[in-house]
Order: structure tokens, then C-alpha cells, then sequence
């Protein structure tokens, strides 16, 4: 793939695709484990991710139906941090804070920076994420993620994969949506993408959701730097 296929604009998905969500989250996780009082040797950290995002996932899909209105992710964040605290018997309050905030602080994979600094010498690159408008700021500035601009899915008050998320995108980078690339490391985000007419680039990460048999992506990439070869190649 080459500047030849006309891509205008690089769209990323951020919480996954360009930081360590799943390893930011465990470790948050064993910092809750670690704030409660007593040995906390009983606690599992992998029932605690699981209650953090059954509560998350399920009230995303809440939303999706109308069950409930719309409620950004520091919302959804606190609640789920309320629900493992309730699980674990977690009663420090600073603590529950700090995992009530832990999305907001998540690392950059190792070459994240790299390829998206390489992409956005060539391209307009953007941000599409989930994350509210603050939190979205605060894990930017965090990772050291620099984007020509970052888009909330608060400003639609919906969630991906909802068509108006990445319309969202269309619309910020004023180009037709065969010349607007998505990449992601979700499968399920670059089927929504699809659905939008716009082009994807599926990024391997260790954790995920990869492709099944039947995905047709425009790419696959086994990081960010070699997608910035593909893209970038004179």
C-alpha cells in the first residue's frame, strides 16, 4: 500500500491500538488489590478485570439500545471502579480515585510513537476514541501521544462501532471515506469502520480483537512502524 491508493487522512483508535490498555489495566488492578486493608492473597485481579468490563460493556450496549442515556467514559469508568471496589472490599478512597482514572494513564506501545510521529509527516493523523473529551486529553498527554487532532465519541454521545462515531472522523477529515484510512487493533472497529466506506488497516497487537477468516481489511500490519513503511513508501 502507497501514497498511490489516494489515502488522505490516518484515523487510530487509541485505548488498545496505541497504548497497553489491558497491561494498564492489570496493573491498576494489583494497585487496588495492594490498597486493601489485610492480605489481599484472596483477591484475583483477573475477577476484578472481569467485573470492570462486564460493567463497562454492558452499559455501552444499554446506551446503544436507548436503555440509558448517553454517559461518557469517566462516567462508565467510575462506575465500574465502584462495582470491583464493592467486589473486593476496597474502602480507600484515594484508591478507588486512582482506579476510577486509570484509562487516563495507560503506556504507549513501544512503537506507537515512533509510527505516528513517521505518519503525520506524510498525513493528517487523528484520534477516535471512545474516551470522553477529558479523559481523551488527560491519557494523550499522558502516553505522549501528538495528533493533528483528537476526536471524542462524547461529542456524538455514542460509542463505536455507531456509525456516527466515525462520521465524526469523515467529517473532521473532510474527505471521502474510500481516501480516510481506520486503524485498529479491534476487529469489531474496523467492521464499523468498514460499514462507514472507509478504508482499514488492522494493527497486531498482543492483546485485541483480531480477524476472523472472513475480514477483508484494505491492510494487516504486525505493528505502527510497518504500517508507516506500507503508507509512507515513496
Amino acid at each position: 500500500m502507497s501514497e498511490a491508493c489516494g489515502i488522505e487522512a490516518v484515523v487510530f483508535d487509541v485505548l488498545g491500538t496505541m497504548v497497553d490498555e489491558p497491561g494498564g489495566m492489570r496493573a491498576a488492578m494489583r494497585e487496588a488489590a495492594d490498597a486493601l486493608e489485610g492480605a489481599p492473597g484472596g483477591v484475583s485481579v483477573g475477577q476484578m478485570l472481569d467485573v470492570w468490563r462486564e460493567h463497562v460493556e454492558q452499559e455501552q450496549r444499554r446506551i446503544a439500545e436507548n436503555a440509558r442515556p448517553y454517559a461518557n467514559s469517566q462516567v462508565l469508568d467510575r462506575e465500574a471502579a465502584e462495582r470491583v471496589a464493592e467486589h473486593v472490599g476496597l474502602s480507600d478512597a484515594g484508591a478507588l480515585d486512582r482506579l476510577a482514572s486509570a484509562r487516563q494513564r495507560m503506556e504507549p506501545w513501544a512503537d506507537s510513537l515512533v509510527g505516528l510521529a513517521r505518519l503525520a509527516e506524510r498525513f493528517p493523523v487523528l484520534a477516535l476514541s471512545d474516551a470522553g473529551r477529558s479523559a481523551l486529553l488527560r491519557l494523550n498527554a499522558h502516553a505522549g501521544l501528538r495528533w493533528h487532532q483528537a476526536l471524542s465519541a462524547e461529542d456524538v454521545r455514542a460509542y463505536k462501532p455507531a456509525p456516527e462515531v466515525y462520521q465524526l472522523a469523515l467529517d473532521a477529515a473532510g474527505a471521502p471515506p474510500e481516501r480516510v484510512l481506520m486503524v485498529a487493533a479491534h476487529a469489531w472497529d474496523l467492521r464499523g469502520a468498514q460499514a462507514a466506506g472507509m478504508r482499514t488497516a488492522y494493527v497486531q497487537r498482543p492483546v485485541g480483537d483480531p480477524p476472523s477468516e472472513s475480514d477483508s481489511f484494505t491492510c494487516r500490519s504486525a505493528g505502527l512502524e510497518e504500517l508507516a513503511a506500507m503508507l509512507t513508501v515513496a
